[in-house]
């Protein structure tokens, strides 16, 4: 199948490549719902030494540029309590943290979460965080330009590797609270 963006040589709806996912990517896969067919998410195999962002695109196509969104995972403390959520933006931005990601979890104090965090309390490897199967109880803020599009290039969940998932369906996942403003 042809992938709706980039130049990639193969894109395999995800349902179909449940193997090539983390287990917390490929249950959500499994247990997809929405209005969004799961079969219209795709797997794309991508190779992690190109992952790079200039590389990437020139390696995959300058459409991605525009097209593609991190995914990071954020702390918000207020007491001696901590909150842990997940923020999507597009690759060209940056996350608010200290502005619209701190007051939407009512925190005093945030900040990126430390990469043993992440990646322990997601079951996903560094460089490859996605929205799609991250913990239940978890905040997933979305920056509303990234709903907007189409098609957007996220993490699989591995260094190898990257979904392509219609926009509208990344406003549904669990937790999902779309902000204007999230990346800068």
């Amino acid at each position: 199948m042809r992938a709706p963006i980039g130049n990639f040589d193969q894109a395999t709806p995800a349902p179909d490549c449940l193997d090539e996912l983390t287990r917390p990517v490929a249950d959500a896969v499994r247990h997809w719902h929405g209005c969004v067919p799961a079969d219209q998410i795709l797997y794309v195999e991508t190779d992690p030494q190109l992952a790079d962002t200039a590389v990437f695109v020139e390696h995959y196509g300058q459409d991605l540029l525009e097209t593609s969104a991190n995914c990071v995972v954020v702390a918000g403390r207020r007491g001696g309590g901590t909150r842990l959520a997940a923020c999507l933006v597009l690759s060209t931005t940056r996350v608010d943290v200290n502005g619209v990601v701190r007051r939407q979890l009512d925190a005093r104090k945030a900040s990126f979460a430390p990469m043993e965090v992440a990646t322990g309390e997601t079951g996903m490897e560094y460089g490859g965080i996605t929205p799609i199967g991250l913990p239940d109880a978890w905040p997933l803020l979305v920056d509303s330009r990234v709903v907007d599009l189409p098609y957007v290039l996220v993490g699989s969940g591995r260094r190898r590797g990257k979904l392509l998932v219609p926009g509208k369906a990344l406003a549904e996942l669990p937790g999902a609270v779309v902000l204007e403003g999230l990346g800068v």
